[in-house]
C-alpha cells in the first residue's frame, strides 16, 4: 500500500489498496459524515465504566445462543482464525466522527464456519469483559461485509481504552454498537436490548437517519 495515498485518519478513500482490504461502502459516499455529526482526527475515548483489567492468559470468546452447539476460543486459538483489513469510517452518536480507519482482525462471518446457526435466529447480543456490558444489533448487520472482530487499529494493537485487545467494529452503525472488550455473542430470535438500549438510545442505530434514541 503506498502510504501518500492514505494517511491514518483522514478522509480519502483509498482506492488503490490491495485486494485483500475491503472498503466499507460508506466510504464510498460522497459525503462521508452523517447529519449533525463533526468531523475529528483525534479518537476521543468513551465507555460506560472504565477499562476492565483483562489478563490474557485467561482470556476467552464464547458463542451461544441458537447454534448447534456453543463454541469457545482461548487468545491463541482466536488468533489463530482466518483475518481480513477493513477501511471504514467511524461515527459516535456524540456526534464526532472519525474518518479513514484501517481495521484488522477477524471478520464476524468468520463465525459461521465454526458454529452452523439456526434459521430462527435473527438478532445478535454482544458481550463485554466489563460486567454488565452488552449490546445487540440485527443478524444482517452483525455479519456485514466490513464488519469484524478487530485487534488492531491503523497497524497498531488496539489500545485498553479503545476496547484491546478485542472489540467488535461494525461501521456502517453508531460506534456504541461496536462493543469494546468483546468476550461473548449470542444468537437470538428476538431482539434484546443491550446496556444502552435499555437506557433508551435506539435499537438499530443508524447513524445516516440518526437513529440515536429511541
Amino acid at each position: 500500500m503506498n502510504d501518500s495515498k492514505f494517511q491514518p485518519g483522514e478522509a480519502p478513500v483509498p482506492r488503490s489498496l490491495a485486494d485483500d482490504i475491503v472498503v466499507s461502502p460508506d466510504t464510498l459516499r460522497e459525503n462521508r459524515i452523517p447529519p449533525r455529526q463533526t468531523r475529528t482526527r483525534k479518537w476521543p475515548v468513551l465507555d460506560a465504566f472504565g477499562p476492565p483489567k483483562i489478563d490474557l492468559q485467561k482470556w476467552t470468546f464464547q458463542v451461544k445462543g441458537l447454534v448447534d452447539k456453543p463454541i469457545g476460543w482461548t487468545w491463541p486459538e482466536f488468533l489463530a482464525l482466518s483475518r481480513v483489513k477493513v477501511f471504514s469510517d467511524f461515527h459516535c452518536v456524540t456526534r464526532w466522527s472519525r474518518l479513514g480507519n484501517l481495521w484488522e482482525g477477524v471478520p464476524t462471518t468468520e463465525i459461521l464456519k465454526h458454529v452452523q446457526i439456526s434459521p430462527l435466529a435473527r438478532y445478535v447480543q454482544v458481550s463485554g469483559h466489563d460486567w454488565g456490558w452488552t449490546t445487540n444489533m440485527p443478524l444482517a448487520a452483525f455479519l456485514a461485509e466490513d464488519a469484524l472482530f478487530a485487534d488492531t487499529h491503523d497497524g497498531d494493537p488496539i489500545p485498553l481504552e479503545h476496547g484491546g485487545p478485542l472489540r467488535l467494529v461494525v461501521p456502517r452503525l453508531y460506534a456504541w454498537k461496536s462493543a469494546k472488550w468483546v468476550s461473548e455473542i449470542e444468537f437470538l430470535e428476538h431482539d434484546q436490548a443491550g446496556f444502552w438500549e435499555r437506557g433508551g438510545y435506539h435499537m438499530n442505530g443508524d447513524p445516516w437517519t440518526e437513529e440515536r434514541y429511541r
